[in-house]
């Protein structure tokens, strides 16, 4: 069985706030800094094998103190990155929310496409099927996977038999932890979005 660390990067200026997507240079912030590296303490005493990262800035940053304390040099996978959000990329979040294409996309996240960019699917397909690779590489023990927000969501969903159109429901929030038991008749959710935080 593979125990897997399903890690969102820790925070950016951008997050709340801006689509920051696949685009890259967006770095961690102070906040974010220290959350990484609480985040590395919070592991500390789980033997991981292995450590694999979406291949953005803000994710390697984040898996870098967890890689440091256990002794793992991390591996970057393109398919473990943001979903691809086309022309919104960069736009404020508030700018968007005026934007019925926007709306339309919270509302049915399984069937919109961003402009110019993937369909959630999309998202989930290459999220599992990276999941159930990397299980057959570490088939016993941790691995610890750093990556975003809404493919985390999404690989989540797939196991939970949740729709894509009801992701918002759950969340994901910087420098958290889902866990996930992978075996080969299946998967369990352990734990979802551990933080140091109670969100109230």
């Amino acid at each position: 069985m593979t125990t897997f660390l399903l890690i969102r990067h820790a925070e950016t200026d951008a997050v709340g706030k801006i689509i920051a997507g696949s685009a890259s240079g967006w770095h961690l912030n102070a906040r974010g800094r220290q959350q990484a590296d609480r985040l590395a303490l919070r592991l500390a005493s789980i033997p991981i094998q292995a450590i694999y990262t979406s291949p953005l800035e803000r994710a390697i940053e984040t898996a870098g103190p967890v890689a440091r304390n256990q002794g793992v040099e991390p591996r970057t996978i393109d398919d473990l990155g943001e979903i691809r959000l086309g022309a919104w990329e960069g736009m404020a979040i508030a700018e968007l929310d005026r934007r019925e294409d926007w709306r339309r996309f919270n509302t049915f996240r399984g069937g919109v496409r961003a402009p110019g960019g993937e369909l959630m699917l999309e998202t989930q397909v290459r999220m599992v099927g990276q999941l159930e690779r990397l299980h057959a590489l570490h088939s016993n023990g941790a691995v610890a996977v750093v990556s975003h927000g809404d493919p985390l969501r999404a690989a989540i969903a797939c196991f939970l038999g949740i729709p894509l159109d009801l992701l918002l429901r759950f969340e994901i929030a910087p420098a958290s932890v889902s866990v996930l038991h992978f075996d080969d008749w299946g998967a369990r959710v352990m734990c979802l979005n551990a933080t140091e935080e109670i969100p109230v």
